[in-house]
């Protein structure tokens, strides 16, 4: 994966911007302490997290398509970007 794959990441799924949203304070929220994160800003479509370090994780939801468009965007928190998007169901085909 290239360094801009990683930076800003992208998925679908069948969930509502707001579902996804909320999906995301909680598993960022509760990660293991390393990798932890706290809410720092939140929108209709969108919530930003500080991390280790300062880092920050953005999360972006809006529909598209009937489904859910959903961007995860960091420098640091790549892994726990891919890890989330692995929890959201897939969009419908």
């Amino acid at each position: 994966m290239s360094a801009s794959q990683r930076t800003l990441q992208e998925s679908t799924t069948s969930l509502s911007p707001s579902d996804v949203l909320t999906r995301a304070k909680d598993f960022f929220s509760n990660r293991n302490p390393l990798y932890a994160t706290f809410l720092e800003q939140e929108g209709p479509g969108h919530a930003t997290f500080r991390g280790q370090g300062g880092a920050e994780v953005v999360i972006a939801a809006s529909p598209k398509d009937g489904a859910t468009l959903v961007t995860g965007s960091t420098y640091l928190f790549d892994m726990q970007i891919a890890r989330f998007f692995a929890t959201l169901p897939p969009a419908a085909k």
